[in-house]
C-alpha cells in the first residue's frame, strides 16, 4: 500500500520544489469502514461524481442513498470516495452525502490527473471511475461499484479523446463492477481500447 507521496510546490524564481507527505495525512477513513477493513468484513467503494456532476438536486442524493442502501442490504459496508476540503475521504457520512449533493462552492469533477492539485489545493472533487479506484485501492478495498464507465469519444479515433477510466482499468488492481460504457460514447471502439490496452474483457450476455 503506498504509504508517501511526492508533490511539488511553488519556490521563489519561479522554480519547483519536491516535497513528500505521508499517505496517511491526506486520507480519512470513515469509522465504520475502517473497523470493516479491520475484520475482514466486506466493504464495497462508491463514486462521488455522479453525486457532484451526474444528476441535479435531489435526484442525485436520493441515488446516492439508495445505492449505500443496497449495499447495506446485502451486508457489506458502503465506502462513498471523495476529495473534501483537502482531505481523500473513504466513507462518507448522511450530513457529507447530503453536502456533496447540495454544494454551492465548486466541487471539481477529479479524475487521476487531478487528485494532487484537489488535495494540495485544499479543493473539494466528485472522484471518478479512475480516482476512485485509485483511492479504494490505496486504502485496501478491492471492490468498486459504478454505473457506467467513461470510454471512447465519438470522433475518438481523431480527436484521441478517451476517458483515463480506461487506462486505469489496466493499471489498478480492483474489481469494477459496472453496468458498461456509457451510451453516449463509441462503443465499438471503447471495446476495442479495452481490449488492446489491459488484453482481458468479459462480456456478459442475457438470452431469450
Amino acid at each position: 500500500m503506498l504509504r508517501h507521496l511526492r508533490f511539488l510546490q511553488p519556490c521563489r524564481h519561479g522554480t519547483w520544489h519536491p516535497f513528500t507527505r505521508r499517505f496517511s495525512d491526506l486520507i480519512k477513513v470513515l469509522p465504520e469502514v475502517s473497523k470493516a477493513l479491520a475484520n475482514g468484513e466486506p466493504v464495497v467503494a462508491l463514486e462521488s461524481t455522479v453525486i457532484t456532476h451526474g444528476m441535479p438536486y435531489p435526484h442525485n442524493i436520493r441515488t446516492a442513498q439508495r445505492v449505500v442502501q443496497i449495499v447495506r442490504e446485502h451486508r457489506a459496508t458502503p465506502a462513498t470516495i471523495a476529495v473534501i476540503n483537502g482531505k481523500l475521504r473513504i466513507g462518507l457520512t448522511e450530513d457529507e452525502l447530503e453536502w456533496l449533493a447540495k454544494a454551492e462552492d465548486p466541487i471539481l469533477k477529479t479524475s487521476r490527473r487531478d487528485l494532487s492539485m484537489v488535495i494540495t489545493k485544499g479543493w473539494s472533487g466528485g472522484t471518478t471511475v479512475a480516482a476512485t479506484m485509485i483511492a479504494a485501492y490505496k486504502a485496501g478495498i478491492p471492490v468498486f461499484v459504478t454505473g457506467g464507465i467513461g470510454g471512447v469519444h465519438r470522433g475518438g479515433h481523431s480527436t484521441l479523446d478517451v476517458s483515463a477510466d480506461l487506462t486505469e482499468l489496466g493499471r489498478t488492481p480492483i474489481a469494477v463492477v459496472s453496468a458498461g460504457v456509457k451510451s453516449i460514447l463509441d462503443i465499438s471502439r471503447t471495446l476495442e481500447y479495452l481490449v488492446w490496452s489491459t488484453h482481458l474483457f468479459t462480456s456478459f450476455y442475457q438470452s431469450g
